[in-house]
């Protein structure tokens, strides 16, 4: 029986009368289980690891009212946005004219909307726009080719916001807005430093997002959605990059970009508020969820996915009115 082997290891096993508290804060370990577990383990010929596994730390300390600062440079420390912020009422026809060039010629591939010929009529079946089906038109920053009833259909069928992308190279024109509901955004430093940045402080984000109804722009207009794990909190270091991200994370707020409404990834609920193509880091203290630090990359990379969105250095420029 296993009780005869424990009492063959037990009088070797030295018990402290004090809990050993281990190097990370977290809870002790029982010392005599630890030495038992230990010698029982080498006895088997098994490797003994002696360090605790990482702890989860998912929030920084306790930050009193006093202790929060408004970040230099950035003025308030909280935005709303509202149900809408007004659509220019333009027809897709005028809004695409801006973007395009006429084709003559068309060359001799496919439209890549319809898969039909470019030299043939467009073959969308949806709804038919008001426009000849065998017109051709050229983007003019990155010079790919549709019918232009395919690019109609398509942009019908998107956010209606006086944007497009192309559906081929995913260059925007115009400025690409979202569908993000109404909701709110606080900023703010705590005198905390995130590991990796241990030479400053941590700027701290929480967003707020209500359930609410669907609008028209949504997967289900009417239907109602849900808003789970609402605050978030989210974490970037308070360096010039830091201050960076969060001067451009402010434009993709304003722009509707950050959050949309799907079907979540990680609990296949639908009609829910989702993260949109924006990665926040969540966990303060630790990187077991891969939402953490240290990041090395982790500007780097969500720079490059705010620029995907169409913001960068350029857009604030632009956005002081």
């Amino acid at each position: 029986g296993g009780g005869h082997l424990m009492s063959l290891f037990l009088p070797f096993v030295w018990v402290p009368t004090v809990p050993v508290k281990n190097l990370t804060g977290s809870s002790p370990v029982n010392p005599a289980l630890a030495g038992i577990t230990g010698i029982l383990m080498s006895a088997a010929g098994l490797p003994v690891c002696l360090t605790r596994p990482p702890k989860l730390v998912l929030h920084p300390p306790p930050v009193s009212k006093s202790e929060i600062q408004s970040i230099p440079g950035i003025s308030h420390t909280c935005r709303k946005t509202t149900k809408k912020q007004a659509k220019k009422g333009k027809t897709p026809e005028e809004v695409l004219k801006k973007y395009l060039q006429k084709v003559r010629h068309p060359p001799d591939e496919d439209c890549t909307i319809c898969m039909e010929r470019l030299s043939a009529p467009s073959g969308y079946k949806g709804p038919q726009p008001a426009v000849k089906p065998d017109l051709v038109g050229k983007l003019v920053k990155c010079g790919h080719v549709f019918h232009l009833h395919c690019l109609v259909a398509m942009y019908n069928n998107g956010n209606k916001d006086g944007s497009l992308q192309c559906p081929t190279c995913k260059t925007i024109y115009g400025v690409k807005t979202g569908t993000q509901p109404p909701g709110k955004m606080e900023y703010h430093i705590i005198p905390h430093a995130l590991p990796g940045h241990s030479d400053c402080k941590t700027i701290r984000i929480i967003y707020n997002i209500p359930p609410g109804v669907q609008g028209p722009e949504h997967p289900n207009p009417g239907k109602s959605f849900t808003a789970r794990g609402f605050p978030r909190h989210c974490y970037l270091p308070d360096s010039e990059k830091g201050r960076k991200v969060l001067k451009l994370l402010l434009v993709a707020w304003d722009r509707r970009l950050i959050f949309a409404i799907g079907t979540s990834s990680t609990t296949g609920e639908s009609d829910t508020v989702i993260w949109n193509e924006i990665h926040h880091k969540t966990e303060f203290g630790s990187n077991l969820t891969g939402h953490g630090y240290p990041d090395i990359n982790y500007l780097d990379n969500v720079l490059a996915e705010l620029a995907a969105q169409g913001i960068t250095e350029e857009s604030l420029v632009q956005e002081k009115d």
